[in-house]
């Protein structure tokens, strides 16, 4: 059967991981998804925005990562798609007011295609007039919002909350996204084989947010067993995350991401019981290489011969630990001299979204590279997602 596709509806601080996860993460399952946002075309890019509580009554927004859209709002056909994903963020605030976003949300609910709208992206739904007699949740604040609009609210009891009502379904918040996103690829049609892995992910400090929180739910949303862990922390406790990207200087910018959760404790973290290891890049590894616990970890995985997925600089820890002698890698193109002098195959990342495999190891050079360098450890794992 045809490949699936899918829209995603973009806007101007779009919530972060709400437009790059599910995005990256239907990609990786062999999904064609195409972004788009009124007023822009092929090339353009969207804002994104960095939404997390901190504490206070709600929630901090800070600048995201630069969305790169690749499809032209204007060109859309609505028939040629088999579903749509809504973003959260301030981005709906604005696009609710557009009668072309409106007309377009409106074409998806009478074809009664899959519709997932996240967080703040039910202010759309709500516009629309598409959530009448319709059960539905979504951030708590945009409850009056719905409940005006006729909708049948169901309250958040946690930010990871999903709501499902024929061919509409909603979640929370970004939290949601495991099951928001496997309940949206059940609606296309997909089925998961082979997900009964357990998969562990080395994090630390300043990690990158996308390297660590696009695998680690895309990977849940398929229905393994995933455990997050960094050097004296312990379940429950957060890693705080870098987003790393090109604004027109000579390298990339960095500036404060997400906090990441962990949910498991690297003390007494055996590797033998786990199917593979995913190291995220960032600026996490350049200190975690220097920790000869991480080293035995990744000598284990690598020795064992199960799946090892690192991407960007996470091949800072790979060539520490000696493992990468003799196999063909790639990396971030900074750390080209590491993964040369230890003993490695440079493979040139051209470009920036190519992944490799070689062996059990797959490399990737940035998080552009997210739908092969998941897609390809999923194959190495034996999970699949077969489209009806």
């Amino acid at each position: 059967m045809a490949a699936k596709r899918v829209l995603l509806l973009c806007g101007d601080y779009m919530e972060d991981y709400e437009a790059m996860v599910p995005f990256q993460a239907l990609q990786a399952y062999g999904v064609s998804v195409d972004a788009a946002c009124p007023g822009k075309k092929v090339g353009d890019a969207c804002r994104t925005a960095v939404h997390q509580p901190t504490g206070h009554q709600t929630y901090a927004e800070s600048k995201g990562h630069n969305f790169a859209l690749n499809a032209s709002f204007d060109e859309l056909d609505v028939p040629a798609y088999d579903g749509l994903v809504i973003p959260g963020g301030h981005a709906p605030e604005y696009l609710a007011m557009d009668e072309k976003v409106l007309d377009l949300v409106r074409k998806f609910s009478e074809s009664k295609k899959p519709i997932a709208s996240v967080c703040h992206g039910q202010l759309i739904l709500a516009a629309a007039g598409v959530v009448r007699n319709r059960k539905c949740t979504a951030y708590p604040a945009v409850k009056p919002v719905m409940v005006a609009a006729g909708a049948k609210w169901e309250e958040a009891d946690t930010m990871a909350k999903c709501v499902v009502d024929g061919n509409l379904f909603t979640a929370a918040a970004y939290d949601g996204h495991p099951e928001f996103i496997s309940l949206f690829v059940q609606a296309l049609g997909g089925t998961v084989t082979g997900s009964d892995k357990r998969i562990l992910f080395l994090c630390g400090d300043y990690m990158e947010d996308y390297e660590v929180m696009v695998p680690f739910q895309s990977l849940q949303a398929l229905g393994c067993h995933v455990d997050a862990v960094c050097p004296d922390k312990s379940a429950g406790d957060k890693c705080a995350t870098a987003i790393h990207d090109f604004e027109g200087d000579q390298t990339y910018s960095e500036k404060p991401g997400h906090d990441f959760p962990l949910n498991a404790s690297f003390d007494g973290v055996d590797f033998s019981s786990y199917d593979a290891l995913v190291i995220p890049g960032g600026r996490a590894p350049e200190y975690l290489a220097l920790d000869d616990r991480v080293l035995r970890l990744a000598k284990g995985f690598m020795d064992g011969g199960k799946p090892v997925a690192s991407i960007c600089h996470g091949q800072q820890i790979l060539s520490a630990a000696g493992v990468l002698q003799g196999r063909k890698c790639t990396a971030y193109p900074a750390v080209k001299l590491n993964v040369v002098l230890a003993g490695a195959t440079w493979l040139e990342p051209d470009p920036i979204h190519r992944c490799f495999t070689d062996g059990n190891l797959v490399t990737g050079a940035a998080w552009p590279a997210h739908p092969e360098f998941v897609s390809q450890l999923m194959a190495l794992l034996g999970v699949k997602v077969s489209f009806a």
